[in-house]
């Protein structure tokens, strides 16, 4: 029950944080409404392209590369943002448990929020080509969840190392490009109206990939808090 209060009384401190301030989010939005419309204009001085065959490929892929970036740069900040004398006070009041779990979930909430947007952004400058729309809009939210578990965990440990960058892409490369490669291979489904029964082999390898990060979350970030 404590570990409970913690991580809701932190996770709210970050939504007040950001509704102050609207740095991550209107960041964040901005870079993906200007890289949909380079996109957009890339696509109209190429005749013939939307329609064409590979022009499904193109649009999922393209999505969720727009997607990935976005997220590298609204949770890259989730750790630099926060001063040594705020990180201390952290410590005397939470266990280092509640801090990562709080920070998980508020990168969930906010790169959820961020993709829908962002896939809403991405229609209206596009000719919609998903098949089914509903399951599309389900692997969208499960890439969010994905990407905010991964990433926030490479932030917490890249943290430690002076926040490098470097770092972060070098240590998060392993375990997104599995996930990445799924979520194109369930959104592609729903782009072309499969059976979703079919995808469910992926969304369980997705799931368990995010089981396993959260849980090497809770074991590593104890240690790398004594530091």
């Amino acid at each position: 029950m404590q570990l409970f209060n913690q991580t809701w009384n932190l996770f709210k401190k970050e939504i007040i944080l950001e509704w102050r301030s609207k740095y991550a989010f209107n960041g964040v939005l901005l870079y993906v409404v200007s890289t949909v419309f380079v996109c957009y204009i890339s696509f109209e001085i190429t005749p013939g392209f939307i329609g064409s065959v590979g022009y499904k490929v193109v649009w999922n892929v393209l999505f969720w590369i727009i997607i990935l970036f976005a997220s590298v740069n609204a949770i890259a900040k989730s750790f630099i943002q926060e001063s040594k004398g705020r990180l201390l006070y952290y410590y005397s009041i939470a266990s280092p448990q509640a801090i990562i779990l709080s920070k998980t979930m508020y990168n969930i909430l906010l790169m959820s929020l961020l993709s829908v947007l962002a896939l809403i952004v991405y229609l209206l400058f596009f000719p919609n080509a998903i098949g089914d729309p509903l399951f599309y809009f389900l692997s969208v939210l499960l890439g969010s969840i994905s990407f905010s578990t991964v990433f926030t965990m490479i932030s917490a440990i890249s943290s430690k190392a002076g926040n490098n960058g470097t770092l972060m892409a070098i240590l998060s490369f392993p375990v997104i490009i599995p996930v990445i490669l799924l979520l194109i291979r369930i959104s592609k489904s729903a782009m072309d109206g499969i059976d979703r029964s079919l995808s469910y082999g992926n969304i369980g390898v997705l799931f368990a990939i995010n089981v396993i990060v959260i849980a090497t979350s809770l074991l590593l970030f104890p240690y790398l808090w004594r530091d």
